[in-house]
């Protein structure tokens, strides 16, 4: 597929969090058996709970790191808290699901309040086990800086969905 119509550049995955980079990995992100597809719109009341990842790869000594950044907050004209960190899992084996790595920064439901939110999952390729580590902020988390620091590289997957507030974008309330 062509850049200009992978779906992460068309929604400026590619550009604003990560780099050109190619998939080499399978990432399923399901909410409440749905699938988390590249701009597929779902409300906060269908992401409270964390979602179910499987992770693809073939060899079991292989771990991988997962990312979930909101890089619209706290609002996708005025970013200033670019991006906020809701989720980070690693030691997450080869062929298995989130649920089998490290939990070190735990799930924070989205909860937009202003404006259409990307939220960005990230796999990347650990070196080692327990070679990443937490960092002591949620706001103003960097993945490309975070993938440098722990030599994780270039993303191997990655997948995103558009979430805002409940109600939409608001508007006028009707008066009693």
């Amino acid at each position: 597929m062509s850049r200009e119509r992978d779906p992460l550049t068309v929604g400026r995955v590619i550009g604003d969090v990560l780099d050109p980079f190619t998939r080499r990995v399978s990432l399923k992100v399901t909410y409440n058996s749905k699938d988390v597809t590249n701009g597929l719109e779902l409300k906060p009341s269908a992401v409270v709970e964390q979602p179910r990842v499987e992770v693809g790869g073939n060899d079991l000594r292989t771990f991988y790191t997962l990312v979930m950044v909101d890089p619209d907050a706290p609002s996708p004209s005025d970013p200033q808290l670019r991006e906020y960190l809701h989720w980070l899992v690693t030691d997450i084996p080869a062929t298995t699901s989130a649920t089998f790595g490290s939990e070190i920064v735990c799930y924070e439901s989205p909860r937009p309040s202003l404006g259409i939110h990307r939220f960005i999952f990230v796999l990347f390729h650990q070196l080692g086990r327990q070679t990443v580590y937490a960092p002591g902020w949620r706001q103003n988390f960097n993945t490309r800086d975070f993938a440098e620091l722990y030599n994780l590289g270039s993303p191997v997957a990655a997948v995103y969905f558009n979430c805002q507030r409940e109600a939409g974008s608001g508007g006028r309330r009707m008066q009693d």
